[in-house]
């Protein structure tokens, strides 16, 4: 079980600062020293922005990262990256982003690099913790690694690997070791980020992605909290299939993990009541805020929708966080939307005395 009642979380990735977006589309300015103090300087923003929201559990912001899943392709052997997307005018979408040939075997010899991302926020985070008289406490670090299903979206099948089941098959080994990594290296919290799966749960078995996800996470089960984040996708705040959470279940709930996150505020609360059937089984992060949208939820909206949540489940199952990662959302209006997601979540709190 979780540390405390409606305690408060983000899925992983954070709004880049301006200067780090320079930065990325000029790499080549830059030395490698240069490029150890930008990460790490993005890393303490993003960090010190959700510190400063209040949240019981924060991660890096995948400010190494650029883009919470394709930035992985760049530590496996085998890959050839193309260089251009097959579109590149009109409004962006998903066909923009193009995929990549497989050209040999599917290999990570150096890891996937989630480690390192850790084992940087760790260090931060004990620094600000040693330096700092802050009331808040000492938030819980949390990791997100994308699964093998996902991982294998942007990848073309060839003969040595026929179709996507394949790569992901492929793949799995690879994220599974990097989970172990995690654990072995201090980390108590990890997102296993499979929004693939509840994109295509409605044309593909669910038990069949259910299968994939337990051999994945089977070596760390029991050894740290592990969650999952199910969503509809968010690219330039698009989704992909229908926003139906009905084709997944009751085949997810057999999958092992301490916490499901459901997208919900982008969606109305359309299926609420299903949050009941998962609290049963698990901890359920539900999607209070919308990255979607630039209304900056208040906290008295935040307080109302934390009480239609306890319509459905207990106080000591819930968890809250906005619906997706916050990449993709301008950092002003993230870091409000925290602000006001963890406000709210306080009142709620204070009206319950937990």
């Amino acid at each position: 079980m979780k540390e405390r009642p409606l305690r408060t979380t983000v899925i992983g990735s954070y709004p880049f600062p301006g200067w780090l977006e320079f930065a990325a589309q000029n790499l080549d300015k830059f030395g490698p020293a240069d490029l150890a103090e930008l990460q790490e300087d993005a890393t303490i923003v993003a960090m010190t922005d959700q510190v400063m929201a209040g949240l019981d559990v924060i991660t890096d912001g995948e400010q190494t990262r650029l883009d919470f899943n394709l930035s992985f392709y760049g530590f496996i052997e085998g890959i050839e990256l193309e260089s251009a997307p097959p579109r590149r005018f009109g409004p962006p979408a998903h066909d923009q982003r193009g995929k990549h040939k497989v050209v040999g075997e599917l290999r990570a010899p150096r890891g996937l690099g989630a480690v390192d991302e850790f084992k940087r926020l760790q260090r931060l985070a004990l620094a600000s913790i040693r330096n700092s008289q802050s009331a808040l406490g000492d938030p819980v670090l949390k990791a997100s690694v994308p699964g093998p299903y996902t991982l294998s979206g942007r990848l073309l099948p060839n003969d040595q690997y026929k179709d996507r089941w394949a790569l992901a098959d492929a793949l799995l080994p690879l994220v599974r070791s990097e989970l172990e990594a995690l654990v072995n290296a201090g980390c108590r919290e990890i997102c296993v980020d499979e929004p693939s799966m509840s994109c295509y749960a409605h044309r593909e078995d669910p038990r069949r992605f259910v299968e994939i996800f337990n051999r994945t996470v089977e070596p760390i089960v029991g050894r740290c909290r592990i969650g999952t984040h199910l969503c509809f996708g968010n690219y330039k705040a698009r989704a992909v299939g229908p926003r139906q959470y009905a084709p997944m279940f009751p085949a997810f709930m057999d999958m092992k993990v301490d916490e499901m996150h459901l997208e919900m505020a982008s969606r109305e609360f359309a299926e609420i009541e299903a949050i009941a059937d998962v609290s049963r089984r698990m901890d359920v992060a539900v999607g209070i805020i919308d990255v979607k949208s630039y209304y900056i939820e208040t906290p008295k909206d935040v307080a109302d929708r934390v009480r239609l949540c306890l319509k459905h489940c207990p106080p000591d199952r819930l968890v809250f966080a906005p619906d997706c990662g916050l990449s993709q959302t301008a950092r002003w209006a993230a870091k409000q939307k925290l602000v006001n997601m963890v406000e709210g979540v306080r009142i709620v709190r204070k009206e319950l005395g937990v």
